[in-house]
C-alpha cells in the first residue's frame, strides 16, 4: 500500500512550493499547464486527497474551532485564545490553536491539516509572509467551499469573511494626541513595514494626527522594521541619530526597546523622552518604567470573533450568506513612561 502524502511531501519530491501544489491540485490558470498536469499526476499516483471540506461540512459534528495565530510571543495573542475559549467552552465547543509562525506555508499546511474533517470552522490572524505575499487563495478557498472563516487582529479586504478588527488608526491618533497634548514637539513613530496591515494602518493614525495638529511629517522620523532580530539594533540607532522628545511604538516590545534606546543615550523617560507603546501586556506592566499604552482588549476581540464563528456554525441553510465586520475600541492606558 502506497503512504498516504501530503501537500509538503509533494512540493518536496516535485521541487516546487505549497502554494504551487495547492493551486494545481485546484487547477488553478495562475500555475502553468505543465507544472499542474505534473502535479496532478503525481498526486493521482499516491492517490493524494485534498482536504475533505466538503465532508466535514456534510458532517459537521466535531464542536472543534481551529485557531491559527501568527505569534505566541505577543501577550495580545494568548489574551485573544482566552477570550476565544470562553465563549467556545460557554457554547459546548472545543478549541485547537495552531501557529503559523509568520510563515505562509505554514498557515497553508496548517489549514490544510485542520481542514480534514478535525474543526468546523476557522478563526485566524494573517501571517506576515502571507501578507507580503499577497497570497489568500488557501482562505479564499476554505470560504468559498462553505466553512466559516473569522480574521481578527490582521485581516485582509481580498478575503470575504466575517472580521474583528480594531481601528487601528483611531487608535494611534489617540497616542500621538495624548503625547501632543504632554508637550511633545518632535514625535518619531517605530513602525513595522507597510505589507502588515496594523503597522500601516497605525503610521497613517500617527501622520494623521500630527497633520492635525499642524505639525510636519519628516520621513526621516518614521522607523518601519521588518526583520524582528534586528529589531533592537534598529531602534538604537533611529534614537541616537534624531533629537525626539517622544517616542510612539505599534507594539509594546519596540515600546520597551525605545526605552532602552533612550536610556542608553543618556537620556530619561519620561523626563526627557516620552513613550507610548501598543498592546496592554504584561510587558507594559512590568517594565520600568511602566509603559503608557493603547489597549487592544484582546480578551473581547476573541469572544467577539468566537461568537461570530459560533453563529456562522449554527444558523440554518437556508438563511443568506452575509459577513460583518466588528470594531473593538481601543483605550488609553497611562503609566509611567508619560508625564
Amino acid at each position: 500500500m502506497r503512504p498516504k502524502l501530503t501537500l509538503k511531501q509533494i512540493a518536496k519530491e516535485l521541487d516546487v512550493s505549497i502554494s504551487t501544489v495547492s493551486k494545481s491540485l485546484r487547477d488553478s490558470p495562475e500555475i502553468g499547464e505543465d507544472t499542474r498536469q505534473k502535479v496532478q499526476a503525481f498526486a493521482k499516483l499516491y492517490n493524494y486527497k485534498p482536504n475533505n471540506i466538503a465532508l466535514s461540512l456534510k458532517n459537521r459534528k466535531t464542536k472543534t474551532i481551529g485557531v491559527v495565530i501568527p505569534e505566541i510571543v505577543h501577550h495580545f495573542f494568548t489574551t485573544v485564545i482566552s477570550g476565544i475559549e470562553h465563549i467556545a467552552n460557554e457554547k459546548g465547543y472545543s478549541v485547537i490553536v495552531c501557529l503559523s509562525d509568520n510563515s505562509f506555508d505554514k498557515e497553508v499546511l496548517n489549514m490544510e491539516m485542520l481542514a480534514n474533517g478535525s474543526i468546523d470552522g476557522f478563526i485566524l490572524s494573517v501571517a506576515k509572509e502571507t501578507m507580503q505575499k499577497g497570497d489568500y487563495h488557501h482562505l479564499t478557498e476554505v470560504v468559498n467551499q462553505g466553512m466559516p472563516l473569522v480574521l481578527f487582529d490582521r485581516s485582509v479586504e481580498e478575503v470575504p469573511s466575517d472580521k474583528v478588527i480594531i481601528d487601528d488608526v483611531k487608535g494611534a491618533k489617540k497616542a500621538v494626541q495624548c503625547l501632543i497634548d504632554k508637550g511633545a514637539k518632535n514625535i518619531g513613530i517605530i513602525s513595522t513595514v507597510d505589507y502588515i496591515s496594523v503597522g500601516k494602518l497605525r503610521t497613517l493614525g500617527y501622520t494623521q494626527a500630527l497633520q492635525e495638529n499642524g505639525f510636519k511629517v519628516n520621513q526621516k522620523s518614521i522607523l518601519k522594521i521588518e526583520h524582528m532580530d534586528k529589531v533592537e539594533h534598529e531602534i538604537s540607532a533611529f534614537v541616537k541619530e534624531s533629537d525626539f522628545d517622544a517616542l510612539f511604538a505599534v507594539n509594546e516590545h519596540f515600546a520597551a526597546a525605545a526605552v532602552r534606546a533612550v536610556q542608553e543615550k543618556g537620556q530619561k523617560v519620561p523626563e526627557d523622552v516620552q513613550v507610548i507603546g501598543f498592546t496592554d501586556g504584561e510587558l507594559s506592566k512590568r517594565f520600568i518604567p511602566s509603559l503608557t499604552t493603547i489597549s487592544q482588549h484582546g480578551s473581547r476581540m476573541g469572544e467577539e470573533a468566537a461568537r461570530l464563528l459560533i453563529e456562522k456554525l449554527e444558523k440554518s441553510p437556508e438563511e443568506e450568506e452575509s459577513y460583518k465586520t466588528i470594531i473593538v475600541d481601543t483605550g488609553l492606558i497611562e503609566r509611567e513612561s508619560t508625564k
